[in-house]
Order: C-alpha cells, then sequence, then structure tokens
C-alpha cells in the first residue's frame, strides 16, 4: 500500500515541501532513497523504539520510504515523526484519509516523545503557502509556527497523540498566538537606558547619529572609559522593528535554534556581540550543514565586535563584503545558500597595547611604532567602511558623581524615528534602500550635494586627511543624517564640518 505523507526541509532561511512516499509490501526489509543523511537513515531504529513504547504493534513488511525531490539533501532528525505516521499508514495500522491535509515534522526519542526541531516558523510559512489545513510539530515549537495566521498549530508530546489523532480517537487543541497584540505590547521594553550614562555627550550624539542613518561606528578609547556600556544601550534608540522586519529576523533564528523555548517572534532588534575568539565560519555561516552566522543572526540589528583587534585578521576581512551588499552568500560543494545581513557594524577598541594612549592622566608606555602595528591590525578596507569613528575619553568624577540622570533612550528614539521617517519618504520608489547609510552612488549625487562654501570644506578636508573615494562617500552619508536630525532639506557647511569629526582614525597625527 502506498501512503504520502508530507514534511519540510531548510534551505537557507525558507523551507521546501518534502514529500514522503511509503510503499509497503510483504517481506521485512527497510529500504530509504531520496538522498537522505546518516541522521535520517538512523531513523528507522528510532521510529521502531518510540512505537513500541506508545503500545503499536511495529509492522512487519517490506518497506520502501521515498523522499522527493530525490535531488535535495535531507538533514536531521525532524524527519523522524512523518516516517513513523507514513509507516504506520502504508501498513494499515493508521487511517491515511487526513494525512495529505497535514504537515507533520518532529524528532522522535526512544519512549515516543517528540523533541523540538529547527526551523519551524518558515516550514509554517511554506505550509500556509501550499494551502495546507494545519501542522503537526513538537509542542516546543508550537508558539513559533503559531505566528503564522491561517494555519492551524498543534503542539503535540508524544507519539501517541499523534496517532489517536489521526484515528479520531483523540483531539488536539491548535497554539492560537496574538501575534500583533503580543509584537507591539513588548517591542519597547529595554533593560538598558542612556539615562543611566553619564558624561559622554559627545558620544552619545554619536551613536544617535550613527542610530539615524543606520551609519557603522567604532569607538576607540582606553579600558573603562565605557565603550562596551554604550553600545548595550544603543538597541533602545533604534526604531522599533517593523512586523516584517520581524518576521525575517525571528525565521533566521529559527533556523538557527536560537529561539529558546518560549518561541514566538522577535520584538527587539538583536544584538550580537561575538567572542575575539570566533571562527570564520562561525561569523559567516556555512559548515557542513549550512546554518546563519553571526552576521545574520544581527540581520536587522547591530553586530557589536568588543576588542575589535584581538579579531583574527581573516575574520575580520570577511565582513567586508557583508557590510556592502548587506547579503552573504555560502557556495559548498552540496549546496549554495544566501543568507541576508543588513546589520549596523559597531566595534570598540583600546587604542594602544596597554590601552592607554591619548589617556588624560595615565600615561602610556608603548612605543610609537607599537601603537601603529596595533592600530594596524585593522586593515585600511574595513576602516573605510566604518562611517563613524569617535574617541572616547574616560569620565571625570564631577560628571560620575552626578546623580542627575541623563537624557532617556525614549527622547533620544523619538528624533531617531522622525529622522527614519524622512528617509523612508525619500527612498520610498527606491528598492532595498531605506535609509542614509545604504544609498548608492547615484543617490548620494541625488539627495546628498552640498553647496559650493561644503565643497570647498570637504575638499580641503580630503586633502589634509588623505581620504579614500569611499570616505568621501560615508562623509556625505553621515552629513545627511545629520541634515535630516535638525528637519534640514539641504546639507550646510555645519553638517559636513560634523560629519567630517567623526574620523578621528583617519588624522595621520592620531597614532604618532
Amino acid at each position: 500500500m502506498l501512503t504520502k505523507v508530507f514534511a519540510a526541509a531548510i534551505q537557507g532561511i525558507d523551507a521546501t515541501l518534502i514529500t514522503i512516499e511509503v510503499n509497503s509490501n510483504k517481506g521485512c526489509n527497510f529500504f530509504m532513497v531520496g538522498l537522505p543523511d546518516s541522521a535520517v537513515r538512523e531513523s528507522q531504529q528510532r521510529v521502531k523504539a518510540a512505537l513500541q513504547e506508545v503500545g503499536c504493534k511495529v509492522p512487519v513488511s517490506d518497506i520502501l520510504v521515498n523522499m522527493a525531490p530525490a535531488d535535495i539533501r535531507k538533514e536531521g532528525s525532524a524527519y523522524d515523526l512523518p516516517l513513523a505516521i507514513g509507516i504506520m499508514a502504508s501498513t494499515g495500522c493508521l487511517p491515511a484519509d487526513h494525512l495529505e491535509e497535514y504537515l507533520l515534522m518532529g524528532e522522535l526519542s526512544l519512549d515516543g516523545h517528540l523533541q523540538p526541531i529547527r526551523g519551524a516558523l518558515p516550514i509554517a510559512i511554506k505550509a500556509r503557502e501550499l494551502g495546507f489545513k494545519g501542522m503537526v510539530v513538537p509542542r516546543q515549537n508550537a508558539r513559533e509556527a503559531a505566528v503564522v495566521n491561517n494555519l492551524m498549530v498543534y503542539g503535540v508530546e508524544n507519539l501517541k497523540e499523534v496517532i489517536a489523532f489521526f484515528e479520531g480517537t483523540g483531539s488536539l487543541e491548535p497554539t492560537v498566538v496574538n501575534t500583533r497584540e503580543e509584537f507591539y505590547n513588548q517591542q519597547l521594553e529595554f533593560e538598558a537606558d542612556f539615562a543611566d550614562v553619564k558624561g559622554q555627550e559627545n558620544v552619545k550624539r554619536a551613536m544617535e547619529i550613527a542610530a539615524a542613518g543606520s551609519h557603522n561606528l567604532m569607538m576607540v578609547g582606553s579600558p573603562g572609559s565605557g565603550k562596551s556600556m554604550l553600545a548595550k544601550r544603543l538597541p533602545s534608540i533604534l526604531p522599533p522593528l517593523s512586523l516584517a522586519e520581524s518576521l525575517e529576523t525571528t525565521k533566521i533564528h529559527s533556523v538557527a535554534g536560537k529561539l529558546g523555548k518560549e518561541g514566538g517572534l522577535i520584538y527587539h532588534r538583536p544584538f550580537r556581540n561575538p567572542h575575539h575568539t570566533i571562527s570564520t565560519v562561525a561569523m559567516t555561516g556555512g559548515g557542513s550543514f549550512p546554518q546563519p552566522g553571526e552576521i545574520s543572526l544581527a540581520h536587522n540589528g547591530i553586530l557589536f565586535l568588543d576588542e575589535l583587534p584581538e579579531f583574527r585578521r581573516d575574520v575580520l576581512e570577511v565582513l567586508r563584503q557583508p557590510l556592502e551588499d548587506r547579503c552573504i552568500s555560502i557556495s559548498r560543494v552540496r549546496s549554495n545558500v544566501e543568507y541576508p545581513a543588513s546589520f549596523m557594524f559597531v566595534a570598540a577598541m583600546n587604542p594602544c597595547p596597554c590601552g592607554y594612549y591619548n589617556h588624560p592622566t595615565h600615561p602610556c608606555v608603548c612605543s610609537p611604532g607599537q601603537v601603529q602595528k596595533y592600530m594596524s591590525r585593522i586593515s585600511g578596507p574595513l576602516m573605510d567602511r566604518i562611517d563613524i569613528q569617535i574617541e572616547v575619553t574616560p569620565v571625570p568624577f564631577e560628571e560620575l558623581s552626578d546623580k542627575r540622570r541623563g537624557e532617556p533612550s525614549a527622547a533620544i528614539r523619538e528624533r531617531v524615528i522622525k529622522a527614519r521617517m524622512i528617509q523612508e519618504e525619500r527612498y520610498r520608489d527606491v528598492a532595498g534602500v531605506h535609509c542614509n547609510a545604504q544609498m548608492t552612488p547615484r543617490l548620494l549625487h541625488q539627495f546628498a550635494q552640498p553647496d559650493e562654501a561644503g565643497f570647498q570644506l570637504l575638499r580641503t578636508a580630503m586633502m589634509r586627511l588623505n581620504l579614500s573615494a569611499r570616505a568621501y562617500d560615508r562623509i556625505l552619508k553621515v552629513a545627511r543624517t545629520i541634515a535630516d536630525l535638525e528637519g534640514s532639506a539641504s546639507i550646510l557647511p555645519s553638517h559636513l564640518a560634523e560629519a567630517i569629526s567623526y574620523r578621528n582614525l583617519d588624522r595621520e597625527d592620531w597614532a604618532g
């Protein structure tokens, strides 16, 4: 008897329908075809043990399983549940009347309980797209999949519940999530706030500009000057995620298995802070079983690299292409996947090996050659891609002991949102461009051209600082954002002067 059961495979951050065809005849052999990996082939033993544990008679017959399309490699243990149901239906142990209405996914334990899977959200999106009535997943993945409306999502604890559901002897309650209500109620709650920051007004101003235009930011300063503390508060002034951005971000984290037990949508912009020992593959994604890396997990959010020179050179250099293209393509012999990687790059570093170069009170023990060597760990092409470079100085005691709270993040966020609204209106007819940091050379010529006085100022800065053409573009983008924050339709010389002042590391005398 031939039976069809439906599952899905993850490719990149999207799902592909997998049709599991099970045919049973007289005999006692078991064959599985359709490019399964070792974990899929081992499912025979898990399915057998699980069926025995839940009190079902293990079918004794010649079973052939085909996983179509056969040219897509099937990986992982999430096919255990559809294989178990398909085998029972094929051997007549389970009615097959309604199997075509549901998509099934789940890993089986030997006692019949279901273990969580990765990628439940993109699989649910594909199930709705293909017109399935419902989807059966482990209970831990139910809230994650139930984010998708117009799809009945059933979370189950064990195989026995699924069998009873298809036999008609038991019922399952669909998981219901009020996506919009939960999304809008929780997206503005933050633990860290700029109101707690003492002093550092120039750095807070630079971070406001970076948030308003989604510009990349570098902070250079001595240990304890507040670089990491400030960076961790940056998400609190970014514009809230839209529902579409939240869904896209959640898909990436779902595929990577990073959503946790609660599941559901991601409400806040991601803030990824990998350690400097990270490998190239962990940063970019890929591996034997391709998974999103840190740059994709930071999509629509912030990638923060603390102690930037301590990262391996090859890890830093792979950031160059994603910073420009805002996506990354992972090519392997067996697969080629593309992950989105549109993130704000924020970095922090000490100015020298001892950390006290340019410190107002603590003497630096490094020679000029050591300072230059330390700074040269960051390549010129990567530094060029950082729009704002700001020096963070220690906060004096008078400001640290001041009990007055600073400006709260909510007030800064309001200004940032207003500037972003101006940008969205400006680029509403340009596909793929939503903020000033994404401007192309053509858009720069159209929207970011200063007057004659501004050109003279820019020419002088280019000659004195010996800036590259990319740095020239970055200055214009930052100046455009400063003008947007002030509600100015044109770029004034004062806007350019402030943008140029944020190229601290381009000064020839900075490192002696």
